[in-house]
């Protein structure tokens, strides 16, 4: 699938002075990172939206389909079922790497503040919402693509707090750069960003300090790893499991 030569910067910027109608910072009826990365992956606009079957494809062309999906992963369950038994089938699902949050004034349209978010994204981020598609991780043609961003997050300042921040409602998200894309096709894809620093045998509170998640989201991640046999499961203590990276198959070891 040919990329647009342009960057996600470019590609966005664009869309903002016009290509597309806005109202203030948004667009209407389609978000800016979700369609910026749509023209991102298929500069020629006759692929998009497509369909097929019942459903829209964001993306479809003779390599495929491929999914952009801001949102949660778990509502393209019945979409994937159709699309897998005719195509390969990517989802590209967009993590906020460094985030600036900026804040807007509902009535005057105001922006203030442009403060850098203390948390970093990471592919981790993406192991919460696989947690929902797993029953697809392994099937032949499916691939998942975490698109690390850095980008502006502009929330209304509509909140229940007497700044109006907590609680706000999200606006907009505009990318600022495209840090790097994450593919995982296979499990040896799964098996490269395990890391290094785990100890030989390790628990679910181990993962969560190694690759910086909540305690929940490593479980899952976790769970999800040992059905794709990245790791396994050596030992149980009481309610929790011992882990260990599982060996390479033969299969893995050729590629």
């Amino acid at each position: 699938m040919k990329r647009n030569e342009r960057t996600l910067e470019q590609i966005c910027a664009g869309l903002r002075g016009g290509e597309r109608p806005r109202d203030g910072i948004g667009l209407l009826g389609e978000k800016l990172l979700h369609a910026g990365l749509k023209l991102y992956f298929a500069p020629d606009t006759s692929c998009h939206e497509v369909r097929i079957n019942g459903f829209i494809a964001d993306i479809c062309t003779d390599d495929g389909i491929v999914e952009i999906q801001t949102g949660h992963l778990g509502r393209l369950k019945r979409k994937l079922d159709v699309f897998l038994e005719r195509f390969p089938v990517t989802v590209v699902y967009p993590i906020a790497h460094t985030k600036y949050l900026c804040w807007v004034d509902e009535e005057t349209g105001a922006v203030t503040g442009r403060r850098k978010s203390p948390k970093t994204g990471s592919v981790w981020d993406l192991f919460r919402e696989l947690y929902q598609l797993r029953p697809f991780l392994s099937r032949d043609g499916f691939c998942v693509c975490a698109a690390l961003v850095d980008l502006e997050e502009y929330r209304l300042l509509n909140g229940w707090s007497r700044d109006k921040k907590k609680g706000s409602t999200r606006y907009e998200r505009v990318p600022v750069r495209l840090e790097k894309l994450v593919y995982f096709r296979t499990a040896e894809d799964y098996r490269a960003v395990l890391p290094a620093a785990l100890p030989e045998r390790f628990t679910s509170k181990d993962f969560s300090r190694a690759v910086r998640i909540s305690l929940s989201s490593a479980q899952r991640a976790l769970l999800i790893l040992y059905e794709l046999g990245v790791v396994r499961r050596v030992e149980k203590k009481r309610n929790a499991y011992l882990y260990a990276a599982a060996p390479q198959t033969m299969k893995e070891k050729e590629k």
